[in-house]
């Protein structure tokens, strides 16, 4: 599901990562609270660090270092489909992007 607030911000020429990471981080948060979940101070300290550097990618291309797959057979479909629905609003990710934020969302899920 591509959110075209975001890709239209992120198509044009002047390209401002900290409107972008702000953008994603209240999807995030949207998305979080429907699903009934939320972060402690220090998961959204370590999400907000993670979602600016995944713009700054998107932005740059940088590739992320090759990731082993295998350590996420553990997160749920759940955190993997939107922690996919984040990554998709964000263009030139690679699909390892997705596994590293889910993990986000699963501690998230966890919190009493």
């Amino acid at each position: 599901m591509n959110h075209p607030f975001i890709h239209s911000n992120m198509a044009k020429e002047a390209f401002e990562p900290e409107t972008i990471h702000q953008e994603v981080l209240a999807l995030i948060e949207k998305w979080l609270a429907n699903e009934g979940t939320y972060t402690t101070p220090v998961q959204q300290q370590m999400l907000e660090s993670h979602v600016k550097a995944m713009v700054m990618r998107a932005k740059t291309g940088e590739p992320l270092p090759e990731v082993d797959l295998s350590l996420f057979d553990e997160i749920s479909p759940e955190s993997i489909k939107l922690a996919a629905q984040i990554v998709e609003t964000l263009p030139n990710l690679a699909i390892e992007e997705v596994y590293l934020l889910s993990v986000h969302f699963e501690i998230a899920r966890s919190n009493p």
